[in-house]
């Protein structure tokens, strides 16, 4: 009589006593075990440095974007693990007796703020990455699934460009923690012109001040480039150059600032060198959002309103001012048609900086508009999230 096959309550290939899949091959049991247990350790840590970030990013920086870009590289993560089921991770597992639980360092049980936290928690994540990147090649040399490395490797790659992103948003927050009225110049009919508005403006109180003229010569726009440098050079404004990294870098400039259709973070980088300011200019959140992993320093956001100096098929308006204060923590300054008329509806919206040009290029006393507009604006700030 045929005895009836009697069920079993684990389905688990490798608890069951069959060869597992993903471990098959020439492997000992014993080389399977050390295996899985090394993956397991990995995935662990991974996991917990990741959530630490995550932390981070939601609870200190209060970045809903970065969040969310933390919280998919985690959920990637439990993706990727997959193919090792938590059963056969489970039953190698043996905490208590892992040499490894009661070694330690005075540094590991030192951290002087939130943000040493952030950051040993990146460096336990991507090194845990790099680990689960290496077994992950052994556990499969002939498997099915056998771009678990290269996975691992592309998970490694976005922690590696979060951190920079996150490095970035602290670094240009605290760089540009007074930093609320930016004010758009030209070069003006002579220097002498240049002169008398620069002094105005800073006299005002602006905290940045960008030279944008394209109908001067490379050679006279260096000149007012360098003008500009050394009429900022002991004050609190900073001296920002349009659209050219280059001039930027011969006159010692603060930064830069490019548009969509000009050189990209990456290549300003290379001409400005390490310190400078990259501002990059946006018009849809989507933009907003790939600026700060592209590691700009600040963002402008716009067009707000019509302007003119500069004419758009649509503007973004005050809708896309609210969408970026409410997920986005890197300096951003609302841009376009922006005045004393019109900044409430600005304030209203969330944004506490703004850019602005001939409301006060134009004006029959541009000391007195800056002053007016600063004041306006004095009552935002942005905390030093470093502490």
């Amino acid at each position: 009589m045929k005895q009836p096959v009697q069920e079993t309550d684990c389905p688990d290939p490798l608890l069951a006593g069959n060869p597992d899949p993903l471990l098959a091959g020439n492997q000992a049991a014993g080389d399977q075990t050390a295996l899985l247990r090394t993956f397991d350790a990995a995935a662990n840590r991974a996991a917990e440095g990741l959530r630490v970030v995550e932390d981070y990013v939601r609870f200190v920086l209060d970045d809903r974007h970065l969040t969310e870009v933390a919280k998919g590289l985690r959920h990637d993560l439990t993706a990727a693990l997959e193919p090792v089921p938590p059963a056969a991770r489970h039953a190698v597992r043996d905490t208590r007796s892992d040499v490894g639980t009661t070694l330690t360092t005075k540094a590991e049980q030192s951290r002087r703020s939130a943000w040493d936290v952030c950051l040993a928690s990146f460096s336990r994540s991507q090194q845990a990455l790099r680990s689960l990147e290496e077994f992950g090649k052994a556990l499969q040399p002939d498997a099915i699934q056998s771009n678990m490395g290269q996975t691992f490797e592309g998970l490694r790659y976005r922690a590696y460009s979060l951190e920079r992103a996150v490095d970035v948003t602290l670094a240009s927050c605290q760089r540009l923690e007074t930093a609320l009225l930016y004010v758009l110049v030209s070069g003006g009919e002579s220097p002498d012109e240049f002169d008398g508005l620069i002094r105005s403006v800073i006299g005002g109180g602006a905290d940045v001040i960008q030279l944008r003229d394209k109908s001067l010569s490379d050679r006279q726009l260096v000149e007012r480039a360098r003008q500009l440098r050394e009429l900022t050079r002991d004050t609190k404004t900073l001296a920002i150059i349009n659209d050219r990294p280059d001039i930027a870098r011969l006159s010692h400039a603060d930064g830069v600032h490019v548009g969509q259709d000009e050189l990209s973070v990456k290549d300003a980088r290379t001409i400005v060198g390490p310190h400078a300011l990259i501002g990059v200019s946006t018009h849809s959140i989507e933009q907003a959002r790939s600026a700060v992993l592209d590691g700009a320093n600040y963002i402008g956001i716009g067009p707000t309103f019509p302007s003119d100096t500069k004419a758009f098929e649509a503007y973004p308006g005050t809708d896309f001012v609210r969408d970026a204060a409410a997920e986005i923590r890197l300096p951003t300054f609302a841009i376009g048609g922006i005045s004393a008329g019109n900044i409430r509806q600005v304030l209203r919206a969330g944004g506490t900086r703004v850019t602005v040009g001939s409301a006060i290029t134009g004006s029959s006393d541009p000391a007195q508009a800056t002053a007016a507009l600063r004041e306006r604006l004095s009552k935002g700030n942005v905390h030093d999230l470093r502490s």
